[in-house]
């Protein structure tokens, strides 16, 4: 064998080896990738989880609003590219306890009788208006001792909650103010999740979204406006009752 040719099968075999090492390095960075994602939804290889859909709250009939399933099709996504299933039930249907498998809960409690159940429960520090009647406090949020009004269109806000009670599968809640505040919400944890995972870990944190000028950037411009997992999980504070002053006469 030559010298050239020698070179040239050394140079092949290298070549071949550092492609082999490329590849491995590649696939055991995307599989600690794969492990993170499914850690943080809860959701293992082949693993069940359960969506639970709300309805169209201005709708007589039993619809679900068009951005609430765009929500859907952005969490059904996620919980494909952790390899797992899903199994989707009407927010009547959702007759069964949490923590068996990872559930995410799509509406605000006016619209979703499961997600009044799941923040009274766990959330007790949360209290959404759902009175039907027009006024500045319709659908507004108090957590804590603070109020969020929402503007329609303008400025509106959405609970993004992941709650854990001990060792039990992740409750992922999506609570807006209005349907396209939970498409925002979904979206916003589909960009972040990592960022998510690694600053709470597996605990449960409770996130305050504000969606701004829903009416001509849609669910795409979205702040966090606080973490709110502790007052969201106190009790609400009680009102101390007013104290009446005399004078002596």
């Amino acid at each position: 064998m030559t010298d050239d040719v020698r070179n040239i099968v050394l140079g092949v075999i290298a070549a071949g080896l550092s492609a082999a090492i490329g590849w491995v390095a590649r696939t055991y960075l995307w599989k600690r990738k794969l492990r993170r994602k499914q850690a943080f939804f809860g959701l293992p290889d082949n693993s069940e989880s359960l969506l639970v859909v709300n309805r169209d709250a201005g709708s007589p009939d039993l619809a679900v609003h068009r951005h609430d399933v765009f929500a859907l099709l952005e969490l059904s996504a996620l919980i494909k590219d952790c390899g797992a299933n899903t199994q989707v039930v009407t927010q009547d249907a959702a007759q069964q306890g949490f923590g068996e498998r990872t559930e995410f809960c799509v509406g605000g409690p006016g619209s979703n009788r499961r997600m009044l159940a799941h923040m009274s429960a766990m959330l007790p520090g949360v209290r959404v208006n759902i009175d039907a009647e027009p006024g500045p406090d319709r659908g507004a949020f108090q957590i804590g001792s603070e109020r969020y009004r929402m503007e329609p269109g303008v400025t509106e806000y959405v609970l993004l909650a992941r709650v854990i009670a001990g060792e039990s599968r992740p409750v992922f809640l999506f609570c807006g103010q209005r349907a396209i505040t939970n498409q925002a919400a979904t979206r916003y944890l589909a960009r972040h999740h990592e960022r998510l995972a690694r600053k709470h870990g597996n605990h449960t944190f409770v996130l305050l979204l504000k969606v701004v000028n829903s009416q001509a950037y849609g669910p795409d411009v979205v702040e966090l406006v606080a973490d709110v997992t502790r007052a969201a999980q106190a009790p609400i504070p009680t009102a101390a009752p007013a104290r009446s002053s005399h004078r002596a006469s």
